[in-house]
């Protein structure tokens, strides 16, 4: 019976098996073709880029603080504000600042008049040797009388040694008069008043007072966006007190952690892309390395690994590449600090240096900002030196 079946059972026709040996066969080519494509552009591309996703976006924050003691009277602007470089954000009380502008003026005023009085008595003590310059000669002129006279003994003795009491009295008189004028001098010598040390000491206290009334005027650096307040109206700060910071929104950076095993070819100009997660694949930066840093995260940290102890276990380390972004692209699609973001590096180039060997020639960052215009208070000095010379 299993015979009967056997025959019944129809056969697979040749051609069906010929077709499946020949689509397997192309598959094969197929997956051959494709694998050897994919090295042959690994070789050629893949190979000469090295990606990471453990890369944020990094920039200044700037801190503010007091640069004199006072309590707050007004907090301006708040988190996520804009402000511009030159803007007040916070202002104290000036209450104690003008009191000591007060004070300082009043104090030039007096150091003027008494240095004044100083110059006006040179001429006093000069009249005054002249005064005993004239005592002295006619001592002495009495003295030459006196002398044959009582050589003749025609005055007596005790009248001769009167006279010449009286010579060595003016001469000391005059003597006196010389060393108060030397004196005098001394203090004020051929300077004019304004450059006398005693006045330019009361206008420098004058100009610290000014100052200190100016900084009561706490002014954002740069221009940027508001971050992290922590000052309040009413609080007493100091000039080591943080306010709040201001983060540019030009001029950010990433700092890409690459292992170590991927930088043996990363060097300073090789060109960059970079994927931020807020945007996705959509937007895509262009920069370039401008560094790398000069140690790993861990070897940084507060507590560093102790790999002598004994119980060590080998850690791949990363270490930050800097990569600098376009800065129109990074106007057009602001970035915030400490987003994420995928790094690719392009290390067909390896003409750059591994480490920076220029020195910089212009500061990394400056702002004119904080500097104060002294022509006001010179102006204020100047009108009380006049007003108190006489």
């Amino acid at each position: 019976m299993s015979e009967n079946a056997d025959r019944q059972k129809p056969q697979q026709p040749p051609a069906n098996k010929r077709k499946r040996k020949r689509l397997l066969m192309l598959l094969s080519v197929l997956f051959i073709f494709i694998a050897i494509a994919w090295l042959v552009y690994w070789f050629l591309v893949l190979r000469h880029f090295e990606e990471t996703d453990d890369a944020y976006v990094a920039g200044n924050q700037v801190q503010i603080m007091a640069q004199v003691s006072g309590s707050v009277d007004k907090v301006v602007f708040d988190n996520t504000d804009f402000v511009k470089k030159g803007d007040v954000l916070v202002t104290l009380n000036q209450t104690d600042a003008l009191q000591a502008v007060e004070k300082a003026k009043t104090a030039l005023a007096t150091s003027v008049r008494q240095t004044h009085q100083l110059m006006i008595n040179n001429k006093q003590y000069q009249a005054n040797i002249e005064l005993k310059k004239t005592a002295l000669d006619q001592a002495e002129a009495d003295l030459r009388r006196r002398v044959p006279l009582g050589s003749a003994n025609l005055i007596g003795r005790e009248e001769l040694q009167h006279a010449r009491d009286a010579v060595a009295s003016a001469k000391a008189q005059l003597e006196v008069a010389v060393q108060q004028y030397n004196a005098n001098q001394a203090m004020v010598l051929d300077t004019s008043l304004e450059k006398q040390p005693a006045i330019q000491q009361a206008a420098a206290s004058l100009r610290d007072a000014w100052l200190a009334l100016q900084r009561t005027h706490i002014v954002s650096p740069v221009d940027g966006y508001v971050s992290r307040r922590s000052v309040q109206v009413g609080s007493q700060i100091s000039p080591s007190t943080a306010l709040m910071a201001v983060v540019p929104a030009n001029g950010l950076w990433i700092d890409a952690n690459f292992k170590e095993t991927q930088l043996a070819k990363v060097r300073i100009g090789q060109a960059a892309t970079v994927v931020s997660d807020i945007y996705g694949d959509d937007v895509v930066y262009h920069g370039k390395v401008v560094g790398l840093d000069m140690g790993t995260g861990s070897a940084f940290s507060l507590l560093p690994a102790q790999n002598a102890t004994g119980n060590w276990i080998k850690v791949v380390q990363r270490l930050p590449v800097r990569i600098e972004l376009d800065p129109q692209e990074l106007q057009k699609h602001p970035l915030r600090i400490g987003l994420s973001a995928l790094v690719n590096v392009d290390t067909t180039n390896m003409q750059g240096a591994v480490l920076a060997t220029r020195v910089r020639d212009t500061p990394a960052y400056s702002s004119n900002a904080l500097a104060l215009d002294l022509t006001p208070v010179d102006q204020m000095i100047s009108e009380i030196i006049k007003a108190n010379a006489g």
